[in-house]
């Protein structure tokens, strides 16, 4: 889980601090940076996977998938920044896995990933290189994360999430040692260059020598905390959810069982999810009641969407060795996946998402009110908070680690999501080497939690959300001083539509949540 992310010197992010809760809505227009904050998590998930060049080119530039390393820096007219800067606070899952399968506990979860990358140009290929001028993994004491979680969990939530203690230095740390920068994975066991009970001295590189990041090489025999915190950068992903992907059926026996960042796997990822359900087995194989009542919790989910809904099964077909989602309506007649429309597929394969424990880490979503009605609008955004780990209650299958992040341009979504979730995304400007530039930025609505940050970050003018409150005017407010914000008159948890200090920019009367 991502609960804070500073970026410095990639693409038009600039300075940029966001803390992120369980779950967030991005909002902005067009072109401002919104998508670019999306690159920017998916290139720290790529660095902890592949090598650096590789990462970097599997984000897109300008117009499309990256074919210079440099597109991913900070530009100003032909002049790129020399540096880009990562700092990633997060919470990881107190266990797991190596790829080896080897067992790892982490010494301690709420930990600090930060990476520093220059562009060094390369006659031999045009692209260029990065190189690390600085990488660190360190931790916090469980004492600090109340203080640093401003999103307020209950007790529960974060007791379950925030476990471990460390003693001694980073897990990772960067040093200049005879005139040459050397990263070291430091044992869990901590004790600097000693010898200590894990076994070995901490193991050195030279920076400059490195072809991708010490976490991106760690096993569970090394640093089982690093290793969890690759694991759980690995899993930070976009969807991108395609109806073409979506609607086709599975292989019965080969096709990967979780869900793909395009909506591949649909009906495999549900059986999987049938046929796994302990509710109700006989000689430890589920019962078709087992399979019925995970169907009937996607069916149910999904008549929050359409109202037409009887029954979701997958259909096993033993002779063409296929898996078919199908959706019968209340009037019996059955429609497999590939008939189904592009918004419905979308609401099913979140559906599936949240009723599934091994879905975790961070899910980015780009306007999820693409095919939905906007009276359904509301029902989407409910699903996508449920996808979210819930803060009231304990970390475990039934609340796994997991966090949605989205971004909107839809007055819908703004009206509807709650005013402690919205970030709003707009351009500024700066100067820098006597040059002027744009770059993005995120501010949070005044009196919710992001505001009492000890960075202080600038509230939106209640005025720029005039485009998302009154849609239908043309006389928007350009001016951040024409609308002064009443911080005290607005109680954090409401909708943004229902505060009372937003009910001025209204055409008209809106009903009250709940009534």
């Amino acid at each position: 889980m991502l609960t804070r992310l500073k970026v410095n010197g990639f693409k038009n992010l600039v300075n940029v601090d966001v803390r992120f809760g369980p779950f967030t809505c991005i909002a902005g227009p067009n072109a401002v940076g919104k998508s670019n904050l999306f690159d920017a998590i998916r290139f720290l998930s790529a660095l902890a996977d592949e090598p650096l060049n590789k990462a970097a080119m599997s984000i897109r530039d300008e117009v499309g998938r990256a074919s210079d390393v440099r597109s991913l820096f900070h530009r100003v007219g032909n002049q790129y920044d020399d540096e880009m800067s990562f700092e990633a606070e997060m919470i990881i899952p107190r266990e797991g896995v190596d790829e080896l399968g080897q067992q790892a506990v982490a010494t301690t979860t709420f930990l600090r990933y930060e990476i520093k990358l220059a562009y060094r140009g390369d006659n031999l290929q045009s692209s260029g290189n990065l190189e690390i001028i600085e990488e660190q993994l360190s931790y916090f004491k469980k004492r600090e994360a109340r203080k640093r979680l401003l999103f307020r969990p209950k007790n529960a939530w974060l007791d379950s999430a925030v476990t471990g203690a460390r003693r001694g230095q980073n897990y990772i740390s960067t040093t200049v040692e005879r005139g040459k920068r050397v990263v070291r994975l430091h044992n869990d066991a901590g004790g600097g260059d000693r010898l200590s009970k894990s076994g070995g001295r901490p193991s050195l590189r030279l920076a400059a020598k490195l072809l991708r990041t010490v976490l991106s090489a760690t096993t569970a025999a090394e640093s089982p905390t690093a290793l969890l915190a690759r694991n759980e950068m690995r899993a930070w992903r976009l969807l991108q959810l395609e109806p073409s992907a979506l609607r086709k059926p599975d292989e019965l026996f080969t096709a990967p069982t979780t869900l793909g960042t395009d909506g591949s796997h649909l009906a495999a990822t549900l059986y999987r999810l049938a046929i796994s359900n302990g509710n109700s087995t006989k000689n430890n194989v589920p019962t078709d009641e087992s399979r019925s009542h995970v169907y009937g919790q996607i069916a149910s989910r999904l008549s929050e969407l359409i109202e037409d809904v009887y029954e979701i099964t997958v259909e096993r077909d033993e002779q063409r060795r296929l898996l078919t989602l199908l959706v019968t309506d209340r009037e019996k007649t059955v429609h497999p996946a590939k008939d189904l429309s592009d918004g419905t597929l979308r609401f099913l394969a979140l559906s599936i998402l949240e009723l599934d424990p091994e879905a975790q880490g961070v899910i980015c979503l780009e306007e999820p009110e693409n095919g939905i009605h906007p009276d359904r609008i509301p029902a989407m955004l409910r699903l996508l908070q449920d996808i979210a780990t819930d803060v009231n209650e304990p970390v475990g299958p039934d609340n796994p680690l997991r966090q949605v992040i989205i971004n909107t341009h839809s007055p819908s979504v703004v009206a509807q999501v709650s005013d402690s979730s919205l970030l709003v995304t707009e351009l500024m400007e700066s100067v820098a080497s006597g040059a002027r530039f744009k770059h993005a930025s995120f501010s949070p609505l005044p009196n919710t939690w992001r505001t009492k940050a000890p960075e202080n970050p600038r509230p939106i003018p209640n005025g720029k959300l005039q485009a998302y409150l009154n849609p239908v005017s043309s006389n928007g407010v350009e001016n951040d001083k024409d609308i002064e914000s009443d911080s005290d008159s607005a109680p954090e948890g409401s909708r943004v539509i229902d505060r009372p200090d937003l009910q001025f920019l209204l055409p008209f009367s809106q009903p009250q949540q709940g009534k």
